[in-house]
């Protein structure tokens, strides 16, 4: 990233909503090295969510910004996410799980008016059976969100808002102030 001083305007305030806390207690935000080649400006966090004292989701999201614009973004800044989490084993074989993932990021962006524009990405889910030497646990499933995504306005307040609600539905985390009936009850809202 460039000195402070050359850094563009759009870019520190793109930076100064990102660093905002996170709006729910579960999820734990924490600055990281941002990746240095894929724009001359970026940005990164890290996320942690808690399900009962247990993390079950992890994420980051990368601000970029090329003041020159990018093609493929549609414009000059681009948020790029990962998120994984860990799946309870009657969602693991879901075949609509993939489809809903999907829409808890788009919805989340929705809900909270974060504009945006050159939506893609992909859904993997993954399970994992140990044999032999590594046998030990239970199978395993995991999901994986990758996308990104071009803002079209300036509230980049809203663009975290709307990731960390992705993050605690992809964490099967209840919405605010409801209180799960059960230890592995999720919701595909």
């Amino acid at each position: 990233m460039a000195s402070p001083s050359a850094v563009p305007p759009a870019f520190a305030r793109a930076v100064d909503a990102l660093r905002a806390p996170a709006p729910r207690p579960e999820i734990l935000l924490e600055e990281i090295a941002a990746p240095q080649r894929l724009a001359p400006y970026s940005f990164a966090i890290s996320a942690t969510v808690l399900r009962s004292g247990d993390e079950v989701a992890g994420g980051r999201l990368i601000l970029l910004h090329d003041p020159a614009g990018h093609e493929a973004w549609h414009g000059d800044i681009r948020l790029v996410t990962l998120v994984t989490a860990e799946l309870e084993d009657d969602l693991a074989g879901d075949p609509m799980l993939s489809a809903v993932a999907w829409t808890w990021l788009t919805d989340a962006l929705d809900q909270h008016s974060a504009a945006y524009t050159a939506i893609g990405g992909t859904i993997t889910q993954t399970t994992s059976t140990r044999f032999g030497e590594l046998a030990g646990p239970a199978p395993t499933a995991d999901l994986e969100v990758r996308a990104s995504w071009t803002p079209t306005g300036d509230d980049f307040a809203a663009h975290l808002q709307g990731w960390c609600a992705m993050l605690a539905s992809t964490a099967g985390l209840p919405p605010p102030g409801v209180t799960a009936l059960g230890a592995s009850a999720r919701s595909f809202s």
